[in-house]
């Protein structure tokens, strides 16, 4: 893609800074709305969905609940929770719904091999942990989302669905696992830049690479205006929008707070880097073809959750185990190490101390991680693949992430480890901050932006048509449609060129 010519005296109807997976997916969600809106797209780096979309960086591959047992939390009584998992598995069919909408109605080739059939399992060993699971697969298969997700605790099916995983474990061992033949990958740097490959091709839409926004600011005609930095040439660029969305991954916070909005005070991030054990023996590689989810180790946060995980990338068949957490000050992979120091204000200094002192547990966790050696992270791979070894994994740094941290009236500041939306009161601007489930579910996150950041357009006709015509879903409740559920998910599957799910006997 080839970066616009800047020239003076900008304007535009959107600006959108970063170029990741959410600015994508809101412009070409704003562009099939009103086709005739002026979008202006800043990133950085040279290049598209280089950072936390990447698939080397993304943590989240087709999050959609069928194996991350973190979103199925089970209660005091003992019954399982299942309200997260039946929203974020509704949001990710928006995403496959707004996903066939493009590849239906556009020829990209990159839209036509982001997604790939791989079936999601959970698997836990110990006699707490398989009734866990017997009781969560009891509670998810109460819902439609969920119709199919098979239970086991008879290894030889075990060793059908994950051979590398029971090879050489202990027979007295109790195990069990589900599985969700519908499970995908998802390659959302692929996706990513198939999006921007259309919207390039759209009249009025601008894209600026290797500029770095550095001011924002609110003028007299209450729009906004920005400047941004030409890395290549060092020129000043300015822009004046009525709308900002800022999608800048790790970066998205240090601007919200330049933006000066009330909304944003308060908050602050912290950042975890990830790595990934990478498998680079292709016959290990090719004996795996599945998502294998397992529990997060007792008093360990939920970005924890280790996962033996295929993938697709690049047309090539890939296996990672991880993530191993480390600690970097750095709000990007490719940012600077003053990012944290220089995001502490005094709006936000209370709350972050206050979620510093109650998270003792995941810095104590994070240094741990850090002080790993390579045969403490062979043991961890070990604990899912009983025969690894050590020849046949090398390292690799996976992408950063920071999580919310925000202003709390009864406990002083908190950490989230989920994404959050944070808007002006009157919608002209608005910041997506936080991680997981993020990318797999970013259809549904720009879709309540653009309700709320657009309320007048987003209540007419033609926009909830159009709506309806992207997502059939929209403003339906799947989970109480079973009738929809099945239809809906046959067709995705059909454009996508997925395997339909085969019910379980």
């Amino acid at each position: 893609m080839s970066t616009t010519e800047p020239a003076a005296g900008l304007s535009a109807d959107v600006v959108l800074i970063g170029a990741g997976i959410m600015s994508a997916t809101l412009g070409m969600m704003l562009k099939e709305l009103q086709p005739d809106l002026t979008i202006a797209i800043f990133e950085r780096l040279d290049v598209a969905a280089a950072e936390s979309s990447d698939a080397w960086n993304n943590a989240g591959t087709g999050h959609s609940a069928f194996c991350e047992l973190n979103y199925t939390p089970e209660k005091p009584d003992g019954s399982i929770d299942t309200s997260k998992a039946i929203k974020i598995a509704e949001q990710f069919e928006q995403s496959k719904q707004f996903w066939s909408f493009l590849a239906e109605k556009y020829e990209v080739k990159e839209l036509s091999r982001f997604i790939n059939h791989i079936p999601h399992l959970s698997f836990v060993w110990g006699d707490k942990n398989v009734n866990f699971l017997r009781k969560r697969h009891a509670a998810l298969t109460q819902s439609p989302l969920f119709k199919g997700m098979e239970y086991t605790e008879d290894r030889d099916q075990m060793e059908q669905w994950m051979p590398l995983v029971m090879d050489g474990r202990d027979p007295n061992q109790p195990v069990a696992a589900t599985r969700m033949d519908l499970g995908t990958d998802v390659n959302f740097g692929s996706l990513t830049r198939g999006m921007f490959t259309l919207l390039q091709e759209k009249p009025g839409v601008s894209f600026y690479f290797h500029h770095d926004v550095e001011k924002i600011s609110r003028k007299e005609d209450s729009r906004w205006r920005l400047k941004a930095k030409d890395l290549s040439t060092g020129a000043a660029v300015k822009i004046r929008a009525p709308f900002v969305f800022i999608g800048a991954g790790g970066g998205s916070l240090p601007l919200l707070i330049k933006s000066g909005i009330p909304e944003g005070q308060g908050f602050g991030g912290f950042p975890v880097s990830g790595q990934w054990l990478k498998c680079v023996n292709p016959e290990v590689i090719a004996r795996h073809h599945a998502k294998v989810y397992g529990k997060a180790a007792v008093g360990s946060p939920p970005m924890s959750v280790p996962h033996l995980d295929t993938r697709v990338i690049n047309g090539k068949q890939e296996l990672l185990f991880g993530p191993y957490a480390g600690f970097s000050t750095k709000f990007l992979k490719q940012g600077s190490y003053l990012d944290l120091p220089l995001s502490v204000k005094l709006s936000n200094m209370r709350p972050m101390i206050i979620a510093g002192l109650k998270n003792i547990p995941l810095t104590k966790y994070l240094i741990n991680q850090v002080r790993q050696s390579p045969q403490d992270r062979l043991e961890a791979l070990r604990e899912y693949l009983p025969e690894a070894r050590a020849e046949d994994w090398q390292l690799e740094i996976a992408g950063q992430r920071v999580q919310v941290i925000k202003k709390d009236e009864k406990q002083g500041g908190v950490l989230e480890f989920g994404t959050e939306v944070v808007a002006a009161a009157d919608g002209s601007i608005a910041a997506l901050l936080g991680a997981s489930p993020g990318a797999s579910t970013a259809v549904s996150i720009m879709v309540g932006l653009v309700q709320r950041c657009f309320p007048a357009q987003a209540a007419t006709p033609e926009w909830q048509a159009k709506m309806r015509e992207m997502i059939p879903s929209f403003g339906l409740d799947l989970n109480a449609n079973p009738q929809m559920v099945a239809e809906l998910r046959s067709r995705t599957s059909a454009v996508l060129g997925l395997k339909e799910a085969s019910p379980a006997a």
